[in-house]
């Protein structure tokens, strides 16, 4: 008789979530929420596993895949893929799912209440209350930036990119984006317009980006790009922190050539609290919460789960990456 696949799931899930794969398969999880699985015990499950349900800050790199014998499939519970070895997955024949779509408004709401709170200084007025400072009401207390009616520029207009664009137009924000190809649907509904990259980061109050970390996007915006931006303007990032040149950022903000900053997102994460970028006031730093909220999460982890159920059934997942793989 045949023995039932192995599952190994990266973090600690909520039972409710994952109950595809328990119906069918012998689950096991690593025992923590907060922290991420060792290097050593990933590798050790990996090698006897029919299926991963991973993290975006799990490392599947090749050698992993490659100790992988049993490995059938990969699947992310993220939108963003960029921590899989995708060519080594085709090679070896592995299977590759993500969770788009469930995580698209709330990445979307997460997006546009960074650009507000670092437009309307929300931390700063936060921290001086807390901290007594507030004595007297003055006509230019914490006086932040107008975000209606301004020109925010989105650089990635996917699902995520174009549904910040509704959110800009509930603002009657002027809205410009840059994608590697027109979306002519986002520019029917919320009236974007295509701009080239230059004209976009010249043009923009808001700078927002949303583009895929790929080896062409990698370190995308760079000192000499933020020195082209407005000195009034707001660069916001709530895609990937491998998108920006840290160190150019930080002398951007030295140098005041932007106004400020909303990070979601680091090149390495999680950051220290000696990080350079949480050290300037006009900068709203959060740790990578984009689609965090409590609905959203446990429908990720049920379409995570759902992609590794259809595989291991010999169906076809609509949440596949390498479809070439099939």
């Amino acid at each position: 008789m045949r023995s039932k696949p192995y599952i190994f799931i990266t973090r600690t899930l909520p039972e409710k979530t994952i109950e595809p794969l328990l119906e069918m398969a012998n689950v096991v999880m690593w025992e923590k929420d907060d922290e991420p699985v060792p290097r050593a015990r990933l590798e050790e499950e990996a090698e006897k596993a029919d299926g991963l349900l991973t993290m975006v800050s799990d490392s599947i790199d090749r050698d992993l895949l490659e100790s992988a014998s049993k490995l059938r499939v990969v699947s992310n519970m993220a939108v963003g893929f960029d921590n899989i070895d995708i060519e080594a997955a085709d090679e070896l024949g592995i299977l590759v799912c993500n969770t788009p779509d469930i995580l698209t408004d709330t990445t979307a709401d997460l997006t546009f209440a960074l650009l507000l709170s670092a437009a309307r200084r929300l931390p700063e007025a936060a921290a001086y209350l807390a901290e007594g400072n507030w004595k007297e009401w003055a006509p230019m207390l914490l006086a932040g930036t107008d975000v209606h009616h301004k020109t925010i520029g989105i650089v990635g207009m996917g699902r995520i990119g174009s549904a910040v664009a509704k959110r800009a137009a509930g603002f009657d924000m002027n809205i410009l984006y840059h994608n590697r190809s027109r979306n002519r649907e986002a520019e029917n509904i919320t009236g974007a317009r295509y701009a080239g990259f230059e004209e976009l980061v010249k043009e923009a109050d808001f700078v927002v980006c949303l583009a895929p970390l790929t080896k062409e996007t990698k370190q995308m915006f760079t000192y000499s790009v933020f020195k082209q931006m407005k000195n009034t303007a707001f660069f916001i990032n709530a895609s990937r922190g491998g998108l920006v040149d840290e160190r150019g950022l930080v002398h951007a903000l030295q140098e005041r050539l932007i106004a400020g900053a909303g990070l979601d997102v680091f090149a390495e994460e999680p950051v220290k609290p000696d990080h350079p970028l949480l050290s300037f006031p006009n900068v709203v730093a959060l740790p990578h919460i984009g689609s965090a909220s409590v609905e959203t999460r446990h429908a990720m982890g049920e379409l995570a789960s759902r992609n590794i159920a259809h595989i291991l059934k010999g169906y076809r997942p609509k949440a596949l990456v390498n479809k070439k793989t099939v």
